[in-house]
């Protein structure tokens, strides 16, 4: 172990274990100096959004601790970056900096300015991979250019060499003398984002600063626990209660069938490689063993996930304009009060206003109605895919900015693998597939809680008796759908059929 200081850099990466930069940083010097840098509006149009923000405070509250534990401290600090980064080198006496690869367009060109800066100081920089199986330019087809379609991606990367195993966390941190005191989240006032100047003055950031916003956001405190401990109890729990049935209920919203993962996931307080690992331990044996079944359904969201940031990487324009050139002439509508209703679950559909609703509730949404919501904002009501992905952006906890640009342009169809053009969800019959009894609209629509189940997904079609003794009088406690979906169904195929016949 060499002597001297070095500076981790964590960003999306809000963990101890199999992080690369930390442990690195970690084997080669005698002290770490970590930190973390608050500067939201480096991040370009896409800042983080409400719900990000208190997750981002209570993960690093945790991390704080978790760094204590070892002897080490963990410094908030806020932006610039690059200046506030080369002043704590200069503070802490750090001629090297460490931190783990990003790869959204803004962030990235954040991290080449900031790496350039450092140079040029004289502090040097080392660049690790923490998060994802495969770096985005590993696989490519057999002439050598990304993919395009899911499954080949997937197979490329199954057949290719095996993931490497997750690294261990240090055991110890130690944090160099020269580190301003003062810096405990309990002990630090002040919520000014602008960087203040090390050698002037102890004041740093508290996690509870970054939350900080005129904007109302959920409580996530009340079912979710962030931070790496929480993730591992995530984890836990899917992988020893949930994974068998993982390949059918996780399309149930009425059933916890999923894992929940997916903020810890987009904070870094699990890594994918972690994952991937604890799958691969779930097997069935019948005859011969191999990874079960639930598990391989999950493995497969993992490389999902991995494809998202394959397209991303390779098609940086992706979060503002579609993959598919020929969407660039698509007539889409504007029409800002129906966006508003759909924005507050109130667009009549019950399926829909349900996920709507969970989503203001608690910065989560289940994936099946994801797709169902976008559905009726892109198809039904023909809104740009754009202004749902913003939306997103803004109320999701999990906000990831390659999942969620490529969610929505496979919903809208405009994508890579996109659905086809006509593949339009119909709300009635999702609902009464997947929530069969109505348990999932009942929770988050309460208005149709008293309303059999026969007529939740449409209480539109009830007879007027059933809805009076329900309580409910279309128009007033519950509203008439915002659109006929039979008739936009036939709408949508008109348009994007004649898209099909302009680019030809």
């Amino acid at each position: 172990m060499g002597t001297g200081t070095a500076v981790v850099w964590l960003r999306n990466d809000l963990r101890l274990s199999d992080n690369p930069a930390l442990s690195a940083a970690a084997a080669s010097y005698d002290t770490v100096a970590p930190v973390f840098v608050w500067s939201p509006d480096e991040a370009g149009a896409w800042s983080p959004g409400t719900a990000s923000r208190s997750w981002l405070a209570l993960s690093l509250a945790s991390l704080f601790v978790d760094i204590g534990r070892l002897g080490g401290h963990l410094s908030i600090l806020a932006g610039p970056t690059a200046s506030a980064l080369l002043g704590f080198a200069r503070a802490t006496g750090a001629t090297v900096v460490y931190w783990n690869r990003r790869y959204e367009p803004a962030l990235a060109a954040l991290d080449a300015h900031v790496e350039r800066r450092l140079a040029a100081a004289g502090v040097r920089v080392h660049v690790f991979a923490g998060s994802l199986l495969r770096e985005p330019e590993a696989l490519t087809t057999g002439s050598g250019s990304p993919y395009q379609v899911f499954t080949p991606f997937m197979n490329a990367g199954l057949r290719a060499a095996p993931v490497d195993p997750p690294i261990a966390a240090p055991s110890l941190l130690v944090s160099p003398h020269t580190l301003p005191t003062g810096l405990r989240p309990q002990d630090i006032a002040g919520t000014s984002r602008r960087s203040r100047p090390l050698g002037t003055s102890r004041s740093g950031l508290r996690p509870q600063d970054i939350a900080g916003t005129s904007r109302s956001g959920p409580d996530l405190s009340l079912m979710w626990s962030p931070g790496e401990s929480g993730a591992a109890r995530a984890a836990a729990s899917f992988f020893g209660e949930i994974v068998d049935d993982y390949g059918e209920n996780r399309n149930r919203p009425d059933r916890l069938g999923t894992s929940r993962l997916s903020p810890h996931i987009a904070f870094g307080e699990i890594s994918s490689r972690t994952l991937l690992q604890q799958a691969n331990a779930i097997v069935s044996c019948n005859g011969s063993c191999h990874i079960s079944a639930g598990a391989e359904a999950f493995v497969r969201q993992l490389y999902w996930r991995e494809f998202a940031y394959h397209i991303l990487h390779h098609h940086p324009h992706t979060p503002e304009r579609p993959l598919r050139n020929s969407f660039d002439v698509f007539p889409w509508s504007r029409d800002p009060g129906a966006l508003e209703a759909w924005q507050s679950g109130m667009t009549g559909y019950p399926i829909v206003d349900a996920g709507m609703r969970e989503l203001l509730a608690t910065g989560w949404m289940h994936n099946r109605v994801r797709m169902l919501v976008a559905s009726l904002l892109t198809k039904d009501l023909l809104l740009p895919w754009v202004d749902g992905a913003r939306w997103f952006w803004e109320r999701l906890a999990d906000a990831d900015l390659a999942n969620n640009t490529f969610g929505w342009q496979w919903v809208a169809g405009c994508g890579a693998d996109a659905a086809p053009y006509f593949r339009i969800f119909n709300p009635v019959l999702q609902g009464e597939r997947f929530d069969p009894d109505g348990a999932y609209v009942k929770r988050w629509v309460p208005e149709l809680e008293a309303l059999p189940a026969a007529w939740v997904h449409r209480p539109w079609g009830a007879p007027s008796g059933v809805l009076a003794s329900a309580g409910i009088t279309l128009g007033r406690e519950y509203p008439q759908p915002i659109v006929d979906h039979a008739s936009a169904r036939l709408r949508a195929l008109a348009v994007y059929g004649s898209l099909r016949d302009i680019v030809k």
